[in-house]
């Protein structure tokens, strides 16, 4: 009963503690809200929409219009793309840069559990309502998920319940608890890779492959799936000498993968569709006629000047600075964790003993264990009961080729952020990212001033982004 009550008890502080940063958010919110000018006025704006099934409702045809106005006053910035599309679909271009996951849960959700509010405050701020409980129902999943994910790598009670914490006050909680796709895509991301280091690969493909259609970088878990099925075809074909069991890894591996992409990829057919066939030839938008013809690419660079060293200008200083944080944390976890095991990085731990040290979850991976998945999960299971138990004055040391993927995933997405993107959406596009909450953790315990500093910046960014991006003033 004892040792039951001690794995519960981090738990319920994880739900608690990520129930009330959602709570203290929207909070913030209302009151800057109601002190604040906003920017820009025409969130509460309800355009009809183009096809003539569109269901907009007049604020006469529901009885507390003023609450509705309330509620659709917080549909800003990319809010009102995934609210639109719930509505009405896909009429526009640049509406095909937003993926459909969270607009189809939006829509799902606003035609059956919130149905009944319609009458009493519109269609549109049902979508709203919706929107807002899938983003912030799904934080407290997220960071559940973040903390059990934690327990497999880090191998520490506190460590894991410190990055989970973190985590229910990241730097760009805002958007966390607004309409957008960052709290399903965490979900989504983290408990994939909860799954894929339990022993679960079928889950875990699924669950990327949902990653991947909530957010396009969902597509970059397929990474993670490639790295363990290569070490798993090295433990078949050079450990074990078995070439069966080698060809049957990588197929199975690269079946996974592929159906990762599988979402992104029919997302990007059906824009190609709708846009693209059966249109005069003359009147063909210029990404129709490209011999790989990827609407999202198209519309990013078009429509926002999204590209290679596009954002590199005098003027963006002040973006790169309000970036400057969160990629000096990543950057930063990155080199600590290359530093600690430079032969592991550098030979993507091939060098490493199979038989003490694999990216196989909570124990060492064998080949043979493809044959056995009932026993695999079982042992998992087994593995994180035991971790479960705290144990301290775990290094980070400790850890080498299990934190390889999450590195390099890491590396690429702070090099994206920082290259290509508009670099302030870095904060909340990192946001997602484990190691930046294990390395956090870490500081925080291992030198007091730098931890304050970090506390200091969530606290501030979670400050300035209820203020500006609920009135509609640029943030990230």
């Amino acid at each position: 009963m004892a040792a039951a009550a001690s794995s519960s008890s981090p738990i319920s502080l994880i739900i608690r503690t990520a129930i009330g940063s959602r709570l203290l958010v929207l909070t913030l919110t209302i009151i800057w809200r109601s002190i604040v000018n906003p920017y820009d006025t025409s969130a509460s704006i309800n355009p009809s929409c183009l096809a003539s099934t569109g269901t907009n409702t007049t604020a006469a045809a529901f009885r507390f219009p003023r609450i509705a106005g309330a509620i659709e006053n917080g549909v800003v910035w990319d809010s009102v793309y995934f609210v639109g599309i719930a509505e009405c679909g896909y009429e526009y271009e640049q509406t095909y840069a937003f993926l459909p996951l969270l607009p189809f849960c939006i829509w799902l959700l606003s035609q059956t559990v919130f149905k009944p509010l319609i009458p009493l405050v519109g269609h549109r701020a049902v979508l709203a309502l919706s929107g807002y409980f899938i983003s912030n129902i799904s934080f407290v999943f997220a960071a559940l998920f973040l903390y059990r994910l934690s327990l497999i790598v880090l191998k520490n009670h506190e460590a894991s319940l410190r990055a989970s914490i973190l985590f229910c006050f990241n730097p760009a909680s805002i958007f966390y608890s607004s309409i957008y796709s960052e709290s399903l895509y965490a979900l989504l991301s983290i408990g994939g890779l909860y799954f894929l280091l339990s022993g679960s690969n079928n889950l875990a493909a699924i669950w990327f492959a949902f990653s991947g259609c909530a957010r396009s970088n969902g597509v970059l878990n397929a990474g993670y799936i490639g790295f363990q099925t290569m070490h798993r075809a090295y433990n078949a074909l050079f450990l074990q000498k078995n070439t069966f069991l080698t060809f049957r890894v990588v197929i199975s591996g690269i079946l996974r993968c592929l159906f990762v992409f599988v979402p992104f990829v029919a997302f990007q057919a059906y824009g190609y569709y709708n846009l693209c066939d059966g249109r005069n030839p003359d009147r063909l938008r210029p990404w129709c006629k490209a011999k790989i013809p990827l609407l999202y690419n198209f519309i990013q660079s078009h429509y926002w000047g999204v590209g290679f060293l596009k954002y590199f200008q005098f003027k963006q200083l002040p973006n790169f600075l309000l970036a400057s944080p969160i990629l000096s944390i990543a950057v930063c976890s990155i080199i600590h964790y290359v530093k600690l095991h430079p032969e592991v990085f550098l030979s993507l731990g091939f060098q490493v003993d199979p038989k003490t040290d694999s990216f196989s979850g909570t124990q060492a991976y064998t080949a043979s264990q493809e044959d056995h998945p009932l026993r695999r999960r079982k042992q998992s299971k087994q593995e994180v009961r035991s971790i479960a138990r705290p144990i301290h004055n775990v290094s980070i040391d400790k850890y080498s080729i299990i934190i390889v993927p999450f590195v390099l995933h890491l590396g690429f997405m702070v090099a994206t952020g920082f290259f290509v993107m508009h670099v302030q959406v870095a904060t909340r596009f990192l946001s997602s990212s484990p190691p930046i909450y294990w390395f956090a953790s870490y500081v925080i315990i291992s030198h007091k001033g730098w931890g304050y500093l970090i506390w200091g910046y969530c606290a501030a960014y979670i400050l300035l982004g209820s203020l500006l991006f609920s009135n509609f003033y640029p943030f990230t």
